[in-house]
């Protein structure tokens, strides 16, 4: 028995957008106008931050069409790299990274869904656990009914997007002057701003503004990033060479021009000062357009968007658990399908009851912290094994129809270097909680040993598996 192709075109699609509009991103701007000091450089940030994420899909999209496997990342880190490599991307995600944004997302949605009800009070967690256990059911009878939900929910939270950002076109600009700079630009990413007169300052102040804008950056690339999910089902998607890379670039494109366009309303709305002001833009942003009601429009769309990125997180990062029980690096019994749906269930079963378990604990909002810049090592790495790819498959040598990076080697390229500048950001940042991080990874290695000797997995030497 195999996992089903049931996806089309538009279910791929809604994959890529659904994995990537979450809540980030009508709460995360504030910090992005924080760290820079004029409205045109926000916008800067959003766009070149686009150029990133498309380069990103497109690299996905090459590596999709040329091994569409279940488990995306985990298959493209096993075969460039080492088996070990692909575990360890595996261990992190179901530990903390997915478990992690499962839980977080939940609660997120509990928090607006009670305030949408009036009833912001209230304890969000026990709604939180049910809307995971709800999701977490409907992925369990099919990839299909996923996909559906998912879709649903996808079309409701862009079209809440496009309402508040035709809305905000239509209205005039701030009052308020914004001739202060908000407490951001260089200060905000913690350096400090004064310099010596004449060339030297002149060289310090290109230095202090390469850092602000980079330090803007992160919050940028954490809401641009998602685009993978469709990689992770690419098994479960019709025609996936040609399918997986449309997703990716369509759905990749629609978040981008969704997320320059929210931003530029921010600031039509509220003004550099005050989106730097504020930790609610949109609920901000939404009141000076819609009035009084604003509030409730915007819970009512941040809990349809995180209730869409829970099914979703539900959905596509179980394929990388059942992938590594295929390769007997994890349970074996993760890698048996549901006789009749032909889903991961167990897969997903053990991923909503650590998820679960986070949530009741509170520990996930601490453990993700430390490990959330580990994503991004995987996605560089990930990135760049196109270049292993390339020197294993010449392009002479593979089926028509595949997909050919436009841009290649420079757009990859780009994906890499965005990686490491985010990863030397966060460690340069937050030392301690990333030396943690690497810490609670490093604790794959032995249970990667343990399940290569009982399983009989992967050669540990990575014989053969290298580029």
């Amino acid at each position: 028995m195999s996992l089903k192709r049931a996806l089309g075109p538009f279910d791929a699609t809604m994959v890529v957008v659904g994995g990537i509009i979450g809540a980030g991103i009508f709460i995360n701007p504030y910090i992005v106008a924080q760290r820079l000091d004029s409205a045109w450089l926000v916008l800067a940030a959003w766009i070149v931050g686009g150029v990133v994420a498309l380069c990103g899909a497109l690299t996905f999209a090459e590596l999709g069409s040329l091994r569409p496997e279940a488990g995306g990342h985990y298959a493209y880190l096993r075969d460039a790299y080492h088996p070990l490599a692909g575990f360890l991307y595996g261990w992190g995600l179901l530990l903390i990274i997915e478990s992690g944004a499962i839980a977080a997302v939940a609660i997120t949605f509990a928090q607006y869904a009670l305030r949408l009800v009036g009833n912001d009070g209230a304890a969000p967690v026990p709604l939180a656990v049910a809307a995971i256990v709800v999701v977490t059911v409907v992925n369990y009878f099919g990839v299909k009914p996923g996909s559906r939900l998912l879709n649903v929910f996808v079309v409701l939270k862009v079209a809440a997007l496009l309402v508040l950002i035709v809305a905000g076109l239509l209205m005039p600009a701030a009052d308020a002057p914004d001739t202060e700079p908000p407490a951001g630009g260089a200060a905000a990413a913690g350096v400090a701003t004064a310099v010596p007169a004449g060339a030297q300052q002149e060289t310090d102040g290109l230095s202090l503004f390469i850092v602000a804008f980079g330090a803007a950056l992160i919050p940028v690339m954490f809401s641009y990033g998602g685009w993978q999910n469709a990689n992770y089902v690419a098994e479960e998607i019709k025609d996936p060479q040609r399918n997986v890379p449309r997703a990716l670039i369509i759905g990749t494109s629609i978040v981008v021009a969704t997320y320059v366009f929210v931003n530029f309303v921010y600031l039509q709305a509220l003004g550099h000062a005050g989106l730097a002001a504020t930790l609610t833009p949109a609920a901000d942003t939404a009141r000076r357009v819609f009035g009084p009601s604003g509030d409730r429009f915007i819970a009512a769309a941040i809990a349809v968007s995180t209730f869409g990125f829970l099914d979703l997180t539900v959905l596509a990062p179980s394929r990388v658990y059942y992938a590594m029980a295929r390769d007997g690096v994890f349970f074996r019994s993760v890698a048996r399908l549901h006789p009749k749906y032909q889903t991961p269930s167990l897969a997903i079963f053990i991923q909503s009851a650590w998820a679960i378990a986070l949530a009741l604990t509170g520990s996930y909002a601490q453990l993700v912290d430390y490990v959330v810049f580990a994503d991004w090592i995987f996605f560089g790495a990930a990135a760049a094994s196109l270049f292993a790819f390339r020197r294993r498959f010449p392009l002479s040598q593979r089926p028509a129809g595949t997909f050919r990076t436009f841009g290649y080697p420079v757009v990859p390229a780009v994906m890499v270097v965005a990686a490491l500048l985010i990863i030397a950001s966060v460690l340069w940042s937050s030392p301690v909680q990333s030396s943690l991080g690497i810490g609670l990874l490093a604790t794959g290695v032995p249970a990667f040993l343990y399940w290569k000797r009982s399983n009989g997995g992967p050669d540990a030497t990575g014989e053969g598996e290298g580029a």
